[in-house]
């Protein structure tokens, strides 16, 4: 790579040695003296020039003149989202007769392109100090009441959970609370239908003030109330335009890292859909809900959240917590309704969350 010095030693080389060599060829003095003085004379203009033109090293391939590190991985971060679901559930062993099911734990495969992800579990200072000042939003059915006792007993600790479980169940209402120690503000809001949580996309932008993190899904109740796939497609389609229109900025990651500042207007939405889980049929508590929460009418469900576009995975605004992979893995000894499932997977679908929220925010534990 030239620098200034060595171009400027460059150039007097040539405006001293090319006149010399030329008199050796016995020109005349006075045409050695012009071509000397027009020589001098652009080298200096092309000298005081060179700042305004690409440096010569940009004009070089990146491989002629970038090397990768010997050490360390070049392997994008941003891509480990999508192995975030690549784990297994340890002690499996203990569990095949429902006993011992509750000291399994969700863990993620140490091998390959998901080891160095570097996925971790947070235990309750990590995700504290990840959480703190935030306003997190859950929306949704029972599932989504599920994943809020998870993340609240992970931050609370079992004891702070006891104290608020009774208002926290209380049938089909919403819940607020403020952890105070880390000041995290989160409210559950009963939204049954994709329809609820569109409302509630629309009172946000009404209001102007966003949650930092957003934790949506339904579609156990259309699917046993309404039971019209196409519907449901136009539902989340409907969503999905709610969520894009409010923020400027959306989920859109690399705008921030483009350099657009983070001022109120354009502060970062992190959304995550909740999936539905898995439908054990023969274990559904009622004739109606097994005529209808079929296994067909579930993979048709699926493929009308697919075709919306509505995750990440298509280009779209939420990145999905894979409730119906996790539930699978856990198997039938999880649940005992065929539709709730034992806390261990939606602890998994926290821990999950939550490598999320490191990725997308470029954070690292020690």
């Amino acid at each position: 790579m030239f620098g200034a010095v060595q171009l400027g030693l460059l150039a007097a080389c040539v405006v001293l040695f090319v006149p010399m060599g030329m008199a050796g060829w016995h020109l005349s003095r006075n045409k050695m003296l012009f071509f000397s003085c027009a020589l001098f004379i652009t080298l200096a203009v092309g000298v005081h020039l060179m700042p305004y033109f690409p440096a010569i090293s940009d004009l070089l391939s990146p491989a002629d003149i970038i090397s990768a590190p010997s050490g360390g991985s070049s392997f994008p971060r941003d891509s480990c989202l999508f192995f975030l679901h690549s784990g297994i559930y340890s002690g499996d062993e203990e569990c095949e007769s429902g006993i011992g099911c509750k000291k399994r734990s969700w863990e993620w495969i140490q091998s390959g392109e998901v080891a160095e992800c570097q996925f971790q579990e947070l235990k309750k200072l990590d995700a504290s100090i990840l959480l703190n000042g935030s306003w997190v939003v859950v929306a949704g059915d029972s599932q989504a009441r599920l994943m809020v006792v998870s993340l609240l007993e992970l931050v609370m600790g079992s004891e702070g959970m006891e104290r608020i479980r009774g208002d926290l169940f209380k049938r089909h209402s919403d819940y607020s609370v403020v952890v105070d120690e880390i000041a995290l503000k989160l409210d559950f809001f009963w939204a049954p239908h994709v329809r609820n949580l569109t409302e509630l996309m629309v009172r946000f932008k009404g209001k102007n003030r966003y949650p930092d993190v957003m934790v949506m899904g339904a579609g156990l109740w259309d699917m046993l109330h309404v039971n019209n796939p196409s519907d449901y497609g136009v539902s989340l389609m409907q969503f999905k335009d709610s969520c894009l229109a409010l923020m400027p900025v959306s989920s859109d990651l690399e705008a921030i890292d483009g350099g657009l500042s983070q001022a109120p207007s354009t502060q970062l939405v992190h959304f995550f859909w909740l999936g539905i889980p898995t439908l054990i049929n023969s274990m559904l508590n009622t004739e109606e809900k097994r005529d209808r929460m079929t296994d067909t009418m579930c993979d048709l469900y699926n493929n009308k959240l697919i075709d919306s576009k509505l995750l990440r995975q298509s280009s779209g605004p939420l990145l999905k917590l894979d409730i119906r992979l996790l539930s699978e893995l856990c198997g039938p000894q999880c649940t005992v309704d065929g539709m709730h499932y034992d806390q261990l997977v939606y602890d998994a679908a926290v821990q999950i969350m939550l490598n999320a929220l490191l990725i997308e925010s470029n954070q690292k534990l020690q």
